[in-house]
């Protein structure tokens, strides 16, 4: 596939204990891993008078265990793994419990979008003797081998844009062909680098680049078409993909007029305040996130297959070729990747075991392709938001929020306080005495 694949994975590193809650703010910790939009946590945690907990993960942000040497060779980069994370994140929990007064027999419940979603589910199967239950918002635990078919995940992009406007899609699918066409020549390179307003002359060598920079720059609209404008990866509009086809209507177009229009809907995605002086392709469209570690763990264990097929998407066809995608972590990171160590270490599909697990995915959410979408038992659910994008249900309560959101969120909060609920009651003969 052209675009590379990002489940958002930078984490804020920030304890906080409310005092306006005064002592029950101790009642209900609530462990959350993910990026700091979590509006959704902040809410509840009034209802549920609960201390939030926003953990940092290893290697990521601040969190550096040899500190600017931390990346520097595979020998300090040897402790980076997502098992070590949870291990860190229990001890965390372990650790506030016996050190904060009246947290002791507090119950846990772990929140995340994302690959902190992955994280949240994962920590339950692993960890359960540590958090009572997990809301794993988007978290795509089924994207690895050959547990979902590799162009799932495109083929969900490309319906958002299909069911967006006529025409949209398949202008997209057609302005492969026009820029292989224009950058075969130096004139065509020429155009491409005016008609875009590239911040520098696009050359023959940067073509590959190029079109995976567009590729990129579908697939993350895709993940952020929240009914409201919104500033995640960038500043954009309410339903940012129907501001994005207005400009995509006629894909008979010919080769410059169809670039011409393929500018105008880029502008919306990085240039949509009117600021940007040019567009930048060196520039990813998650340059504001700290992805330098998840490129990593993409090399080690989080191998996500992905391909392309131009007919069921509307990218250019590109196979998934795990030999080509080893030899590049070679060549960039100096290993290769287990692409088989996620199933083995977490599972893969066969999780009916565990218990008390949320998973909720958008249908706008090309990330759904890898996530849960179906209830495995009456403890381990699947909530789908048919007009949600990625982790919609986690961002703060808005105006716009479609019905399938409000009832989403309402529904994740029974199932957390059921949880509680139930592990105050395992606890109750141990702790209280009744009169």
């Amino acid at each position: 596939m052209c675009a590379e694949l990002y489940p958002i994975c930078t984490e804020l590193m920030v304890f906080i204990k409310s005092d306006s809650y005064g002592n029950k703010a101790l009642a209900n910790p609530l462990l959350s891993r993910g990026h700091g939009i979590w509006g959704f946590m902040w809410e509840i945690s009034k209802e549920l008078e609960a201390m939030l907990v926003f953990a940092e993960h290893r290697y990521y942000g601040e969190s550096m265990p040899f500190g600017d040497k931390s990346f520097s060779n595979l020998k300090n980069l040897n402790y980076f793994t997502s098992e070590q994370a949870l291990a860190d994140f229990a001890v965390l929990i372990r650790n506030l419990k016996q050190t904060i007064h009246g947290a002791q027999t507090s119950p846990v419940i772990a929140i995340g979008g994302s690959y902190g979603g992955m994280l949240a589910a994962w920590f339950r199967m692993k960890y359960p003797n540590i958090i009572v239950g997990a809301l794993a918002a988007s978290a795509p635990i089924w994207l690895f081998e050959n547990l979902t078919a590799c162009g799932d995940f495109n083929t969900i992009v490309t319906n958002d844009f299909l069911k967006s406007g006529k025409g949209c899609s398949e202008s997209i699918r057609n302005s492969w062909d026009a820029i292989n066409k224009l950058s075969s020549t130096a004139e065509g390179l020429n155009f491409l680098s005016h008609a875009l307003h590239l911040c520098s002359p696009l050359q023959a060598s940067d073509v590959a680049s190029f079109k995976s920079w567009l590729s990129n720059t579908w697939v993350n609209l895709a993940m952020v078409d929240y009914p409201y404008a919104a500033d995640f990866l960038q500043p954009l509009p309410a339903w940012p993909i129907k501001v994005v086809c207005s400009f995509l209507k006629d894909p008979s177009l010919p080769a410059k007029s169809l670039m011409q229009n393929i500018f105008q809907a880029l502008n919306v995605y990085f240039n949509y305040t009117g600021n940007a002086q040019c567009l930048n392709i060196s520039q990813t469209a998650t340059s504001n996130l700290d992805d330098q570690g998840w490129y990593y763990q993409t090399c080690t264990e989080m191998v996500m297959p992905s391909c392309s097929d131009g007919v069921k998407d509307m990218f250019e066809p590109v196979p998934w070729n795990l030999q080509q995608y080893s030899d590049n972590c070679k060549k960039d990171w100096g290993l290769r990747p287990r692409p088989d160590w996620i199933t083995t270490v977490y599972g893969g599909e066969k999780i009916s075991s565990h218990s008390n697990i949320v998973f909720s995915n958008g249908g706008l959410d090309p990330w759904a392709s890898g996530g849960v979408t179906k209830s495995i038992s009456d403890t381990l659910i699947a909530i789908i938001i048919p007009e949600g994008a990625h982790h919609l249900d986690l961002r703060s309560r808005n105006d716009k929020d479609p019905i399938s959101v409000q009832k989403a969120r309402a529904l994740e909060v029974e199932y957390i306080k059921k949880w509680i609920q139930e592990a105050r009651n395992e606890s109750m003969p141990y702790t209280t005495c009744f009169a």
